[in-house]
């Protein structure tokens, strides 16, 4: 009897040993992950980063075929060659170089402005204490929720009032009174950025004899490069996809005293590709052919090549940078 209690007992504990064990293989414990709970996390993330990726995937494998296989039902996603004339004939028809240069300027020039600029206005909220600060701040993220449609119509005829319309000075006279593109949520990272910055180093330095300005030059600013670079990015994805106000402000012919000089962009010139590439067709001698949705697609890859680039370039300090900067609510 007691052999047999004894037994029963011994094979319970022997069960409940391998339901620990299976317990602990799927759902993981203190010190380690669990198989079930890291492939949930792996699906998840293989499932949202398909999603991304579809359209990029597409986009390539479609700028590679030729007409023979866009019409050939068999062939889905690998060309039977890579067929490089697409993008040969998007380059001529969107005038590469000429619009690669505008939107480097035209991103570029405003983005390290605003750089600058929000740097120093998030510095001041920061740092300083003064009357109307709170009033203030609340202004700044309403202007920021305020649709930029109710401010399209008055914005344009002010800009063109004082001259600004079809030249870069629509885009750089914003930023430098801290209106640029998304200014306001650049001058919360830098204003969130700076509050976490020891008050003793700023203090430590104007015991030295550093006024306001040299103490921001030489202690607050080194240490906000994860901002810096957070704000770069995201201000030069921005302008450079924004392709509606640039075309209603900065694209067409400045006249200077001595030449007109016509304003374009890769994403404007995307958005009026078919337009630009029938025009193009027409030339005699160009050597164009109807165009065709892989042309379309080669087009599209052109004009976000140039992102997909510094991206990669800069994907791990772009990655750390925004997590020290707590702009994810951390």
């Amino acid at each position: 009897m007691n052999d047999a209690m004894h037994a029963t007992s011994k094979s319970k504990a022997k069960r409940e040993q391998l339901k620990y064990k299976f317990k602990k293989f799927i759902f993981g414990s203190k010190d380690t992950e669990g198989a079930g709970k890291l492939a949930l996390v792996y699906l998840l993330l293989i499932s949202i980063g398909f999603i991304y990726l579809y359209p990029v995937l597409y986009m390539v494998s479609k700028s590679f075929m030729n007409l023979n296989d866009l019409l050939d039902t068999s062939i889905n996603w690998i060309p039977s060659q890579l067929y490089m004339e697409n993008y040969k004939q998007a380059f001529k028809s969107m005038d590469f170089w000429k619009t690669f240069k505008d939107s480097i300027l035209i991103a570029g020039i405003p983005t390290l402005i605003n750089v600058v600029i929000c740097s120093i206005v998030g510095y001041g909220f920061a740092r300083y204490e003064f009357k109307g600060k709170k009033l203030m701040l609340g202004l700044l993220i309403f202007s920021f929720i305020l649709p930029p449609q109710a401010t399209m119509m008055p914005t344009y005829v002010f800009y063109t009032d004082i001259g600004l319309i079809n030249s870069l000075k629509a885009f750089v006279v914003p930023a430098l009174f801290g209106q640029g593109l998304k200014a306001q949520i650049f001058i919360l990272i830098f204003y969130n950025f700076f509050r976490q910055v020891p008050k003793v180093l700023i203090e430590a330095a104007k015991i030295d004899g550093a006024g306001h300005f040299k103490a921001f030059m030489r202690i607050a600013l080194p240490s906000a490069a994860p901002a810096i670079l957070v704000v770069f990015l995201f201000s030069i994805v921005w302008y450079w996809n924004e392709a509606y106000l640039t075309q209603l402000y900065v694209v067409g012919a400045f006249a200077s005293k001595t030449d007109t000089y016509h304003w374009s962009s890769l994403i404007v010139s995307l958005k009026n590709f078919e337009n630009s590439y029938n025009t193009a067709r027409s030339v005699p001698g160009s050597g164009m052919v109807d165009i065709n949705e892989s042309i379309k697609m080669a087009g599209t890859m052109l004009s976000i090549l140039p992102l997909l680039i510094m991206y990669l370039v800069l994907q791990k300090q772009f990655v750390e940078s925004v997590d020290r900067t707590g702009i994810t609510g951390e």
